[in-house]
């Protein structure tokens, strides 16, 4: 049976209505969330409220404990909550002051650091050195799914669940992530302006809250460096999107990214 757990599991929720209609489809199929595992959502300070008001809801209305974690230099891991949980990028700059260099597409060391080696420094902590992570990676992303390493399960994969699947799920359900969902992306999903999104993605962003521009502006500021070599910095960028420049082309896809949806 794909979803059942029988030995010890991390179920990695990111926050988007993937991962949460795969932590559901394990409810469902083990009565509940078993023993052996544990629910972790890691925070990046980056994540748009309503991703934050999403986890505390899918908690809340399945009754299910999620335990929040956030990275610390040291390095080390805070748990947290839902009203303590960092809302302006404080563990991500926290990680980009101890590299002293920014994350890129070719050093991708954001979601390691921030994500997966902060949730595995947390279960090492509670005594569980051995365990295996189940991730929402859908049928339809087989790309991403042909990139898993041993100890990653992909249930929703194996059962085959598409995209369409699980915002089938969202529009029958009492409540939904409050993030629009278009073209089958949740553009604002995950890191609110992840240098992995497309840059007229990005642009649209900013468009709609330029404030969001404000943090990844200054950490290129401060390091002195841009998270992509190929793209003008995010200061920039905030001024083309304030002045209605279309630079950017807009088929151009985003790069996938492991933070999940």
């Amino acid at each position: 049976m794909t979803f059942k757990i029988d030995s010890p599991t991390c179920i990695s929720f990111s926050g988007g209505r993937t991962s949460a209609y795969m932590l559901w489809r394990v409810l469902q199929e083990n009565n509940g969330l078993p023993e052996e595992a544990k629910v972790c959502f890691a925070n990046t300070g980056k994540e748009d409220e309503a991703t934050l008001r999403f986890v505390d809801r899918c908690s809340k209305e399945w009754g299910v404990p999620i335990t929040w974690l956030e990275y610390r230099a040291g390095p080390t891991f805070e748990v947290v909550d839902f009203d303590t949980a960092s809302r302006d990028g404080e563990p991500f700059a926290e990680l980009i002051e101890k590299r002293n260099y920014l994350p890129n597409p070719v050093a991708r060391f954001c979601t390691g650091e921030l994500k997966v080696l902060t949730i595995d420094r947390y279960f090492k902590s509670i005594g569980v050195p051995e365990y295996d992570t189940m991730v929402g990676i859908r049928a339809d992303e087989q790309r991403r799914a042909a990139k898993m390493k041993d100890g990653k399960l992909i249930p929703l994969a194996r059962a085959g669940v598409t995209q369409a699947d699980v915002q089938d799920f969202w529009k029958k359900s009492s409540f939904d992530l409050e993030l629009e969902f278009h073209d089958g992306v949740t553009a604002s999903g995950n890191c609110d302006l992840c240098f992995l999104k497309g840059a007229h993605q990005i642009k649209s962003l900013i468009q709609q809250k330029p404030e969001r521009a404000i943090w990844w502006a200054k950490q290129e500021q401060i390091v002195g460096a841009t998270f992509r070599s190929d793209r003008p910095t995010y200061a920039q960028m905030a001024r083309f999107a304030e002045q209605q420049t279309d630079m950017f082309d807009q088929k151009e896809e985003g790069i996938a990214c492991f933070c999940g949806d």
